[in-house]
């Protein structure tokens, strides 16, 4: 018999998920304001040339390829609260080094490529501890309308982000304006200080030995469990080659709008944020399209459509930026947020809870890290090509990602699968779990008794949460899949 499926208003009585997502919204905001003011601090402030500009998001997303992997397996060792409050301090103080250094008039580009390095390495440990985070503050059916919930306010950061961000940019300056990112992170510290709920540490795994488990032997886990799931395998390649060709466009995407089409840094703002509003329009329609179409297809019709808003960007000229660019970019931020919704969900169900952290940072290390080669990419064939060729290769090689979950078993999930309908057996026998992460309820917190977070199924700014430079355009501050 179909499982009952509760009212979505009861999300809102959910008082630590309401905390999580306040603090995020005001978090997104301010990183889709330093999307945009980054590169142009690097293009109008340092005359960097055209690969020193793409180097940004290569420096970016660099750390989900060096240290993704351990991250996943740490993150199952610690409590996963003060991971993520130590990584947003620690992006706040690095993003405010710039307007100090711009200030002290001692900026450099170097200091940027170092400021994207240490924000991308925080970002790896508070995205991993984040996305399995929000599973263990909510029960698994009201996962998707989480998740759509958290995609509506990275879009709705995404729609303002850039156009404040150009703004800010006009009037104080691109340096400057990185503050306002600084200081979104401090608010979502204060968010995140404010949830009630209590994690018990986790308990060392062991082997079969009876010794704790080496963190090669947990990682090897992790990685064992998303290669034999067809289902998360296929979403990954597909994630994956939407961000490598996604990172392409994104390195070169504002020095083209800056430089070719000679947009000014709020004309570029006002577009990227009208474009945006394509990703809310894809968290408001996510559900609806897996309740009608079936989840799967719905996965496959999403992602198909970001990659063709990825197709019409080369075509921009002058003349019809407004509306090309426009198009575009709604096209990608709908498609890229419906398919996050939707792929992240059917991730979640089908994970053990024990796997969290290392199936989503072994999923992050296959997808993400295809975006460092990216920036390379698109910068060298920049260089070599032009800017608007590097835009078709990019293009192309977008719109072709739906191929991977199109002739695999995605496309036949109909509604949210479950944990107990995976045929990977986890943990093996060769690794014992001693117990689980979970969250000890308080007392009396509203619509919170008697539910516990280790028996629940599992848990991606982003993407659901999946934020970060890697979740967007590079500096445009597009949303896109990522997982």
């Amino acid at each position: 018999m179909p499982r009952r499926v509760p009212s979505r208003s009861t999300l809102w009585r959910h008082r630590d998920f309401m905390m999580l997502w306040g603090g995020q919204s005001v978090s997104e905001l301010g990183s889709k304001v330093s999307l945009l003011a980054l590169p142009l601090v690097a293009i109008d402030s340092l005359h960097a040339g055209t690969f020193g500009v793409a180097l940004l998001s290569t420096f970016q997303t660099l750390p989900f390829l060096l240290v993704g992997l351990p991250a996943g397996a740490w993150a199952d060792r610690m409590r996963r609260r003060p991971v993520m409050i130590a990584a947003d301090v620690g992006r706040a103080l690095a993003l405010g080094s710039v307007p100090v250094a711009w200030a002290l008039s001692a900026l450099s580009l170097g200091q940027l490529y170092a400021v994207s390095l240490a924000t991308g390495v925080l970002t790896v440990f508070f995205d991993v501890d984040y996305q399995s985070y929000v599973p263990t503050l909510l029960p698994a059916e009201q996962l998707i309308d989480a998740n759509g919930k958290l995609q509506a306010t990275e879009s709705g950061g995404a729609i303002a982000g850039p156009a404040v961000g150009g703004a800010l940019v006009g009037v104080f300056g691109a340096a400057t304006a990185v503050a306002a990112d600084a200081a979104s992170f401090g608010a979502s510290v204060l968010s995140l200080l404010a949830i009630r709920a209590q994690e018990q540490r986790p308990r060392r795994r062991v082997g079969g030995d009876g010794r704790p488990a080496r963190l090669r032997a947990e990682i090897a886990e992790g990685l064992r469990f998303v290669w034999r799931e067809p289902r998360i395998r296929s979403v990954a390649f597909s994630t994956g080659t939407s961000n490598l060709f996604s990172t392409v466009s994104g390195a070169v995407l504002v020095l083209f709008m800056r430089r070719e089409l000679h947009l000014s840094a709020g004309h570029i703002g006002v577009l990227v944020g009208a474009g945006s509003a394509g990703g809310l329009l894809g968290a408001l329609v996510a559900a609806r399209l897996g309740a009608r179409l079936g989840i799967g297809r719905a996965i496959v019709l999403s992602i198909s459509v970001a990659g063709l808003g990825d197709l019409l960007l080369p075509l921009a000229t002058r003349g019809n930026a407004d509306v090309v660019i426009v198009l575009g970019e709604l096209l990608v931020g709908a498609g890229a947020i419906a398919y996050n919704i939707n792929q992240v969900s059917v991730r979640q169900a089908l994970c053990p809870p024990q796997l969290l952290g290392r199936m989503n940072a072994s999923v992050r290390f296959m997808v993400w890290g295809t975006m460092p080669l990216g920036g390379l990419i698109g910068g060298g064939l920049a260089s070599t090509v032009g800017l608007r060729p590097t835009l078709w290769v990019a293009g192309v090689g977008s719109f072709l990602a739906f191929t991977w979950v199109t002739f695999s078993p995605v496309r036949h999930i109909v509604t949210l699968p479950s944990r107990e309908d995976s045929d990977v057996l986890v943990p093996g026998p060769d690794v014992a779990v001693s117990a689980s992460a979970g969250l000890e309820r308080v007392a009396g917190g509203p619509g919170e008794a008697g539910q516990d977070a280790a028996g629940r199924a599992a848990g991606d700014r982003g993407a659901a949460g999946d934020r970060g430079a890697a979740g967007d355009r590079g500096a445009a501050g597009e949303a896109r899949p990522e997982s």
